[in-house]
């Protein structure tokens, strides 16, 4: 068996699921329109009163997935503002999250399994792994975790989606 590249481990998975986001985002827009109310309305929805609301999930699973491919390829992460206020501005931050990703070229992440990652804690000590343990224990749990409850959200709302609309086609 054909070992399992950094790229191909991360880049597509990345992409995938920000484009599933994508038609989540959608879903709740019709979903809105069909009931007729503002789309606003998600933009506060949170499953716990001490829980960040849906665009913050949104934002720091796109900070995750640039986050990820930046650092694997020995990058500066790009920077983006968290300042989106709207259904469609959470689209364009998804957008450009996944052009970044898919902009990271698979040679870039040769030999990333061994780089030295270091994430910088507000709270303490920075988290230290490599390549290899930061991808599999930390970047990808932290964006399936932060797009899982974005679904989750927006299906708590009523937006009718299903296990396929998670996994995508």
């Amino acid at each position: 068996m054909t070992p399992i590249s950094m790229h191909a481990a991360s880049a597509p998975a990345f992409a995938k699921m920000l484009g599933n986001m994508l038609n989540w985002l959608e879903a709740a827009k019709a979903h809105a329109e069909a009931k007729k109310f503002s789309t606003d309305v998600y933009l506060t929805l949170r499953l716990a009163p001490d829980m960040l609301p849906l665009p913050k999930q949104i934002q720091i699973a796109s900070d995750a997935a640039k986050g990820c491919m930046a650092r694997l390829a020995g990058q500066s992460v790009p920077s983006y503002e968290d300042n989106e206020a709207t259904l469609d501005e959470l689209a364009e931050r998804i957008r450009k999250t996944r052009d970044f990703v898919l902009s990271v070229p698979a040679e870039a992440l040769v030999g990333s399994e061994g780089r030295e990652i270091t994430i910088p804690r507000r709270s303490g000590d920075p988290l230290k792994f490599d390549g290899a343990d930061y991808l599999r224990h930390f970047a990808l749990p932290n964006f399936y975790f932060h797009a899982t409850t974005t679904y989750a959200l927006l299906r708590h709302a009523g937006v009718p989606l299903g296990k396929l609309d998670y996994l995508g086609g």
